[in-house]
């Protein structure tokens, strides 16, 4: 079926599009929101922030949801979500990419531990400051240094 011009991520809730009658598991992105993005060779897209305030609004979106999200263990990354459902390989590509704009490793140039969680898995409560959030279970890899330097 031939997608409308809407930007169209994969999402586990359903959208119907007006424009082509599509009805699926969508999410429309706005289109002023300019979080950093690639595409895993899988054809997965994978979002990140590039600030708190960009953080903030893409993990929000994701809480309770079974995507996969990725931060560096070190404090000062962009939070990464791999949309749809993702294989070793994706999240691997994604732990890259989170490795590689983390000020852990802008500052020290070694390798990066990158945490790795569910989005059923983050929660905020009142106290946390604007882009922090915290993760009930946690799975880390370590991004060997020539993997970032790529």
């Amino acid at each position: 079926m031939a997608m409308c011009k809407a930007a169209f991520i994969e999402n586990p809730e359903f959208f119907l599009c007006k424009k082509c009658y599509y009805y699926g598991p969508v999410l429309k992105i706005e289109k002023n929101t300019n979080f950093r993005k690639i595409m895993a060779s899988s054809g997965k897209s994978i979002l990140a922030g590039k600030n708190a305030e960009q953080n903030e609004k893409l993990v929000s979106e994701y809480i309770g949801k079974s995507n996969i999200i990725l931060h560096t263990k070190a404090k000062g990354s962009p939070f990464c979500v791999i949309l749809g459902k993702a294989d070793k390989k994706d999240v691997k590509e994604a732990g890259i990419f989170c490795a590689r704009y983390s000020q852990d490793w802008k500052k020290n140039k070694k390798d990066v531990i990158v945490h790795i969680f569910s989005g059923e898995d983050v929660f905020k409560n009142k106290k946390m400051a604007i882009g922090t959030f915290g993760v009930r279970k946690v799975k880390e890899i370590k991004i060997k240094k020539g993997e970032i330097g790529r």
